[in-house]
């Protein structure tokens, strides 16, 4: 027994209860005066080609939808965003930075870790988007938040980026309100922004769906940040806060240090300060303040978390492999 679709149709040779069979449902075809409704039927119920049904200008009805010529049942999103879910909730999302291993296995790896999330990072590597997108699609299917940062606020590098699967957006130096708008723009779909909406992708296992629920579903699924680093930027932080459709600003430490006159100086009261000054402006406006650079000096970390810190990187995949290949080769001296 399937479950069946009704779809109403004016065509009398559809209406001999010509079905289709695709993705466990019955789709039959009947005049267009018939009822509505959903009924169960003998799987034995004749069929034809699934095409000969598209091209007869039946109207689909309910919950059946038609995209990329498949009658399909209502949408899915994948797994929502989970570390945007804890951070939402108050809990602290922990996550690495991707920059060496061009693999699938770095997901796993960030699960049995322990990590809430990873973000690629293009900023600072030479991986393609094909690479990004397996990585992606791996860690959301894990149950790891995958985040990717670009080099910066190109709308077609933002917009492709996350049809790679990314359930967030990174993007380093914003400076100001008008650039936290440019990745708005180009990081949100309608009508919180101008991205380009791609049918079916990974974000909806390859289905499609009605395009307005699908807008919104991944709007709120998506997390944008937008990095602060430099002393234009701290004291701005509040401006770029404001802008609908950031939903965290994450510190760069080490760039940070460099344009306050600091440069390597994690401890520095300057740093200290302006931290201070960013996790005020996130609590003012409702954003999440994240943590950055600071993976080499936990105890500074774990004060900026103490502030308000919602998000921290622990480290990326180089400085892993290199810690434990040093310490492993030490052990044998």
């Amino acid at each position: 027994m399937f479950k069946v679709i009704w779809l109403p149709s004016n065509n009398a040779k559809q209406c001999q209860c010509v079905s289709a069979v695709f993705g466990g449902y019955n789709v039959l075809l009947f005049p267009a005066s018939a009822p509505l409704g959903e009924h169960l039927i003998p799987p034995h119920v004749g069929f034809k080609v699934l095409s000969e049904c598209l091209f007869s200008g039946a109207i689909v009805r309910r919950d059946c939808i038609v995209s990329f010529g498949f009658f399909m049942p209502s949408l899915e999103i994948s797994p929502q965003n989970l570390a945007k879910t804890k951070m939402e909730s108050g809990e602290l999302a922990v996550g690495m930075v991707v920059r060496l291993m061009r693999g699938v296995e770095v997901a796993a790896i960030a699960k049995s870790a322990g990590f809430d999330c990873l973000y690629v990072d293009l900023e600072h590597c030479s991986f393609s988007l094909e690479t990004v997108s397996q990585i992606c699609i791996a860690a959301t299917a894990l149950g790891v938040t995958p985040m990717v940062r670009v080099a910066g606020t190109d709308k077609a590098e933002i917009g492709r980026t996350l049809e790679t699967g990314a359930q967030g957006i990174i993007v380093p130096h914003i400076e100001n309100r008008a650039e936290a708008e440019q990745v708005v723009e180009a990081a949100r779909f309608s009508p919180l922004g101008d991205r380009s909406l791609l049918a079916t992708s990974p974000h909806t296992l390859f289905r499609g769906g009605p395009a307005g629920e699908v807008m919104r579903r991944l709007n709120e699924s998506t997390l944008v940040t937008g990095m602060i680093e430099s002393v234009t930027a701290v004291e701005n932080a509040e401006e770029i806060a404001s802008v609908e459709g950031i939903d965290m600003l994450l510190v760069g430490t080490n760039d940070l240090c460099n344009s306050l006159g600091v440069p390597g100086q994690l401890d520095h009261p300057k740093v200290r300060e302006a931290y201070a000054h960013v996790a005020a402006a996130c609590r003012a406006k409702g954003k999440h303040l994240g943590v950055g650079g600071l993976n080499s000096r936990p105890d500074i970390a774990r004060e900026m978390i103490a502030i308000g810190g919602r998000y921290v990187s622990a480290g990326s995949d180089t400085g892993f492999l290199m810690s434990a290949a040093t310490a492993a080769a030490n052990a044998f001296r």
